[in-house]
Order: structure tokens, then C-alpha cells, then sequence
């Protein structure tokens, strides 16, 4: 692919993007590719070496800000007849509660994902602090000559101490696919609103 090759479908990408960024992305890199020129690679050796374009474009729709792209796109490029503006008033008993409670069914959604593993990782806690506090206890009894009682506490010590390792793996896991598909989701947002403004 070449450099005119490339910036053409990164333009394409980024064509739903307000004016300024897109320009400063595509200034960006296409000074990364003549720099790698410069440096005596070929032109197609230099923007293979750069990266597929739809990485690209994801990566810069992730790091635009959602506000940042709503602010550009609010102010209407034209005047709203009057119907329309009537319409939006006279409707707004009925789509701004409708938009109120989806909005905060969503948040709720998130809010108790995040709960529950917010109460997993309290488990895991738990599960430290028995193990560590059974231990202790058994080497109390063992001394002072409860050795039955002891190696009892051992093992419920040792026990919280595996359910705790497992418990802890499952915790990591759970954080971060939820990290990622908020992420993902974010982005799946972006570039559906991205999209729909350029296809207007």
C-alpha cells in the first residue's frame, strides 16, 4: 500500500470525526511515514510498518473523548423549521422521561455488575483474613497443648488459603473482561455515532 493509499482510507475511517482532528491525525501520520523514508525504507515498508487502518481508527476514535464529539456535532448547521421545534416541545413530556429512564436502567445495570464484584473481591478478603487468622490460632492451641483443636484451625486456615487463591484469579478475570467490555462498549458507541453523522 502506499503512503497516498493509506492516508485515503484513514481519511475514509476518520470521516465521521470533526475537520480539525481528522486533518491533525492525518498530518500525523503521514509525517510518521516520511520520516520513515527519511530513514531509507521503502514507502510500502513504511506504512506496513505503521499498522493496519482499522487499528488505527479504532485507536483514535478510543481516545477522542464522547463529549468532545457531541459538542461538535450539537449546533445544527441550519436553522430548525418551526414544526420541528414545536414538535420537540409538545414531545417532551413524553421522550424526556422515556430518555430519563433509560438512561438510569442502564446506570443501574452497571452499578450492580459492578457491585458484585466489588462484593467478590470483599470475599476474597474474607477468605485472606481467615486464612491467615486460622493459622495464627492453630499455632496458639498447638502451644498451648490443644493439638486436636489446633490442626483443626490448620486446616480451616489452609482451606480459606486455597478457596482465596482460586477466588483471587476469578476476581482478576471478572474486573478486567469488565473493563474491556465497558471499553468496547464505549467505543462500539463512538463509532455508531461517528458513522450516523457521516452518513447524514
Amino acid at each position: 500500500m502506499t503512503k497516498q493509499e493509506f492516508l485515503n482510507e484513514l481519511s475514509n475511517g476518520l470521516s465521521g470525526l470533526p475537520q480539525d482532528d481528522r486533518e491533525e491525525q492525518l498530518a500525523f501520520y503521514s509525517e510518521m511515514i516520511d520520516d520513515r523514508m527519511e530513514e531509507g525504507i521503502s514507502e510500502t515498508k513504511a506504512v506496513e510498518e505503521i499498522g493496519s487502518v482499522d487499528d488505527i481508527v479504532s485507536q483514535i476514535i478510543a481516545d477522542i473523548s464522547f463529549t468532545k464529539l457531541v459538542k461538535e456535532k450539537i449546533t445544527p448547521e441550519h436553522t430548525l423549521q418551526i414544526w420541528k421545534i414545536l414538535l420537540i416541545i409538545l414531545g417532551f413530556p413524553l421522550w424526556f422521561p422515556l430518555l430519563l429512564s433509560f438512561g438510569a436502567v442502564l446506570l443501574s445495570l452497571y452499578i450492580v455488575i459492578w457491585s458484585l464484584i466489588i462484593s467478590l473481591w470483599a470475599v476474597e478478603i474474607s477468605l485472606c483474613v481467615c486464612a491467615i487468622s486460622g493459622v495464627i490460632t492453630s499455632i496458639i492451641y498447638i502451644v498451648k497443648g490443644y493439638v486436636l483443636l489446633g490442626t483443626a484451625m490448620l486446616g480451616v486456615g489452609l482451606f480459606c488459603a486455597g478457596l482465596s487463591i482460586l477466588l483471587f484469579f476469578g476476581c482478576i478475570y471478572v474486573s478486567k473482561t469488565t473493563i474491556y467490555l465497558t471499553k468496547k462498549v464505549i467505543l462500539d458507541i463512538k463509532t455508531w455515532y461517528i458513522r450516523k453523522e457521516h452518513s447524514k
